[in-house]
């Protein structure tokens, strides 16, 4: 998994490209406190090597939890800037610091 910000100069945005190595799956998708953990709201789009990757417009200055759900199963980023727990996953979400 990756994460790759690219700040622009021109407004207060971060374009954030996440990529989730998954050749076996069928869907992935992430969700997070950036689109209110909505499961169909930020599908990945599947490329022929395997990689599902989106890149998404985020206001900068700012930090979101965040997962993956690859077939249903919520996973996290290795390449995450922090993990913060949550009480409602019992689990650990990953954070991005913009």
């Amino acid at each position: 998994m990756a994460i790759k910000k690219q700040y622009l100069k021109s407004k207060p945005i971060c374009k954030v490209t996440f990529s989730v190595p998954a050749k076996e799956a069928n869907t992935v998708s992430v969700v997070g406190s950036f689109n209110q953990w909505n499961t169909e709201a930020t599908e990945l789009k599947k490329l022929k090597n395997g990689t599902f990757k989106t890149t998404l417009d985020l206001p900068a200055d700012e930090s979101y939890e965040f997962r993956y759900v690859v077939d249903g199963t919520y996973i996290n980023d290795e390449a995450a800037d922090a993990y913060v727990w949550s009480d409602f996953a019992a689990a650990d979400n990953s954070v991005i610091n913009l």
